[in-house]
């Protein structure tokens, strides 16, 4: 009885976002001229585009030097700054998920995006005020006095991480959604091109802020660094103010991650239920939650939860390979800022070596592009980038057992003192490019997995669950990021600071490195054992149920006509009178 009221609604819901289509199709401008649709796409893309990269512009240059602010300037352990380092990174992640249903259910994306922003305003202008008193301004001759005490200086400081991040929650959520850029009618080549080359773009962002930003953070001027995520920031709300009119995406009524939750619960529940009393045998544990099996939750509904939960392995998976991608800012960091930085009579800026690690990916992805070229062109068996996702979390296994090794190597060279931030340190004097391979390595595994994982969670489900998969995605890789805190602190904790030591010459931090690429090496293979689940991209994800709804169907149609028109069109062969 509720089949056939859920396709008539799709249908109509299709027909609607058809016209909707047209009418978008037929837009004209305040002045009355036409614009073009492919040109006003142009112009929407590139705009999102800037919008994105200011936003990640504001977000690596607050995490490119936090932990030589919290240790220098806070006095925070090294253990503890490097937990609030990845606890930053995680909340960014994991809010586009959370003001993503703001915006769907509770309030209106105009709204929410105003909000938003003024968040990130708040939190980028808050970041100075932490840094007072600016030790390189001087006024008649004195330092200027204002400061704040240690105390109120650390509120301040997590209460503009806080609002910060929900900023940029509300900037990836509603102004640079995935689908502001149109990838429904893309294949996988299409799509992992898009992915890779999206990534190599904001890798490339993220290089120039590590080499500027920190320079000045660490050098020029340490306390005005933090003024320049602020100015960042403004640059983006000025971007969506000017085009807000293009930039605020509305993206079409699809599953929500409420439904999908209550799907997985309802299925759960009744199973427990019918386990416990009855023996009824399902295809699969989530059929318990349909309403023809006592659920309460629709065919369509469950269905796509299951071409969901197909991902969760591949999504589980990514979580310690995240962690190990988070040691970049923190272990990492603290093994470059306790060796020798001089080079040439220059200090070098401690995240400039991050920069190592973003040049392989900028070199790989040509190189990748043309061997995905040459492995899309059959048409017969459908690639998979599941090797791709392998060997990245294999490099990044080797990547962490190379700083453990590293670590040994660093305490065999005596020690030097050296300046950061007007702080004299006690530091190796190994040469901090002795730590070039495992930047090398964990570079060349981002430009395998990310692009890879993006496209699998993308095109291994139904079009209309694709924001879900993605929402999924980015819980998993925040998991990843809160995983690496809780494992800091367990290792600090249950060593008595001997794992993951505040001053590293007096501590054993390559056996955390090494527990760490054990636990990685163990990840890699559990992957590679389940790998063969998502080998194949040409068939239906779901068994056949992808394009089984009516307006799904109807879409499909719909292309069909189109591209056969255009064959049509451009046919030699057919006469002026065959094709009318």
């Amino acid at each position: 009885k509720t089949g056939m009221p859920n396709a008539d609604m799709q249908e109509k819901g299709f027909v609607n976002h058809m016209a909707d289509k047209e009418q978008q199709a037929g837009r004209s401008s305040p002045a009355g001229k036409q614009v073009p649709e492919g040109e006003k796409k142009l112009h929407e893309a590139v705009c999102v585009l800037l919008v994105e990269l200011c936003e990640r512009f504001t977000f690596f240059g607050i995490v490119c030097n936090m932990i030589l602010f919290c240790t220098a300037r806070l006095g925070y352990p090294s253990h503890q700054a490097a937990m609030v380092n990845m606890c930053f990174v995680g909340t960014s992640t994991l809010t586009p998920v959370l003001v993503g249903w703001l915006a769907e259910y509770l309030v209106g994306r105009t709204k929410l995006v105003c909000i938003c922003m003024f968040l990130h305003f708040l939190g980028t202008a808050l970041l100075p005020v932490v840094s007072f008193p600016f030790e390189d301004i001087h006024i008649d001759r004195r330092h200027v006095l204002l400061t704040l005490p240690k105390r109120e200086q650390k509120i301040v400081f997590y209460f503009a991480l806080l609002t910060a991040s929900l900023g940029i929650g509300g900037i990836r959520a509603i102004v640079c959604p995935l689908s502001a850029y149109n990838l429904e009618d893309c294949g996988p080549k299409e799509l992992l091109s898009f992915f890779n080359w999206f990534h190599w773009l904001v890798n490339l962002n993220s290089a120039v802020v590590f080499v500027s930003i920190s320079y000045i953070q660490q050098s020029v001027a340490r306390n005005l660094g933090f003024l320049i995520p602020f100015v960042s920031g403004l640059m983006a709300m000025i971007t969506i103010h000017m085009v807000r009119g293009e930039m605020i995406y509305k993206p079409k009524a699809d599953s929500s991650l409420l439904t999908t939750f209550g799907v997985i619960f309802s299925a759960l529940k009744t199973c427990c239920v019918r386990r416990r009393y009855l023996s009824t045998a399902m295809p699969s544990w989530l059929d318990h939650a349909k309403e023809n099996h006592g659920g309460h939750y629709s065919e369509t509904q469950v269905e796509g939860t299951k071409s969901l939960a197909r991902l969760f392995p591949l999504f589980t998976f990514q979580i310690l390979y995240r962690t190990c991608i988070m040691q970049i800012p923190s272990g990492y960091y603290l093994q470059t800022m306790n060796s020798n930085l001089h080079f040439g009579g220059f200090v070098l800026p401690v995240a400039a070596m991050n920069v190592i690690s973003i040049v392989p990916l900028l070199i790989l992805v040509p190189i990748l592009e043309c061997i995905n070229s040459w492995l899309f062109s059959s048409k017969d068996t459908g690639h998979s980038p599941t090797i791709y996702i392998v060997v990245g979390h294999l490099s990044a296994a080797l990547s962490v057992m190379a700083a453990g090794f590293s670590e040994i190597h660093r305490k065999h060279f005596p020690q030097v003192e050296q300046t950061l931030s007007e702080e004299l340190l006690l530091v190796s004097s190994m040469p901090c490019f002795h730590l070039a391979p495992q930047y090398i390595l964990l570079g060349v595994a981002e430009a395998l997995v990310t692009p890879s994982c993006s496209l699998l969670s993308f095109w291994l489900v139904p079009e209309r669950m694709r924001g879900i998969s993605m929402h999924f995605l980015a819980l998993f890789n925040g998991a990843g990021c809160f995983m690496g805190a809780l494992i800091v602190q367990t290792a600090h904790a249950g060593t008595q600071g001997s794992w993951f030591p505040h001053l590293l010459h007096e501590g054993k931090l390559e056996r955390f490195f090494f527990l760490l690429a054990s636990l990685m090496m163990v990840n890699t293979l559990g992957f590679w054992a389940i790998a063969h689940r998502y080998n194949n991209l040409h068939e239906d994800c779901t068994n056949g149920f992808r394009g089984s709804l009516p307006g799904e169907k109807l879409l499909k149609h719909e292309k069909a006509i189109k591209h056969y028109n255009s064959v049509l069109e451009s046919s030699p062969i057919l006469s002026p009178v065959e094709k009318a």
